[in-house]
């Protein structure tokens, strides 16, 4: 009998959490990936993508059940000098043509805080693909107060090694690790 009511509140707890979890797509106009890197210790350079895709599986009662599934496309990077743009586009980096994605799969999630977690998942970059942690933070799950629908911000930081993805040109005088910082807001699917 204990089995039996064990097994039912397995498959009760199970149920419940599946429930749970509901799907968010990302709100292209609020979502940035900013990245910096040394130059000749003369100065640090930044750039960064936005209006990607993707789509999040939140769980808010056991977040170590979501995932994250993200893809931007290369060619919408932006340093804010258009030559810099062109030569990282070229066969010294990623020899980049339309279509060509960064993407980025979750593949777990550890909960380190009431707040925060490390998402561990697939980067693939320039056709090379490297496991990549991302110490993340939920900033806030409410309701939007304009669109009046469910939404949820994250941020999340990570250290790249550029060479890793083949992307080493100039290391180490310009650096091999790249700084990212991530920040990106999605409403539930309809």
């Amino acid at each position: 009998m204990k089995s039996t009511l064990l097994a039912a509140a397995l498959a009760l707890t199970a149920t419940t959490a599946f429930a749970s979890a509901e799907k968010y797509v990302l709100d292209s106009s609020h979502s940035q990936v900013l990245f910096s890197y040394d130059h000749l210790g003369f100065s640090t350079t930044y750039g960064m993508f936005s209006g990607f895709e993707g789509e999040i599986i939140f769980d808010q009662e056991d977040p170590a059940a979501s995932s994250v599934s993200v893809s931007m496309p290369v060619l919408e990077m932006f340093t804010g000098w258009k030559p810099r743009e062109d030569h990282f586009m070229t066969e010294d980096f990623f020899g980049a043509a339309e279509g060509d994605l960064i993407t980025f799969t979750s593949t777990s999630i550890e909960v380190t805080g009431e707040n925060t977690a490390n998402i561990t998942g697939d980067l693939t970059m320039n056709g090379v693909t490297k496991s990549v942690v991302l110490d993340a933070k939920l900033n806030k799950a409410d309701n939007h107060p304009m669109a009046n629908k469910p939404w949820a911000g994250f941020d999340a930081t990570t250290t790249l090694v550029r060479s890793e993805f083949d992307l080493g040109q100039f290391a180490p005088f310009v650096s091999d690790e790249v700084q990212v910082q991530i920040s990106v807001e999605a409403q539930k699917a309809e």
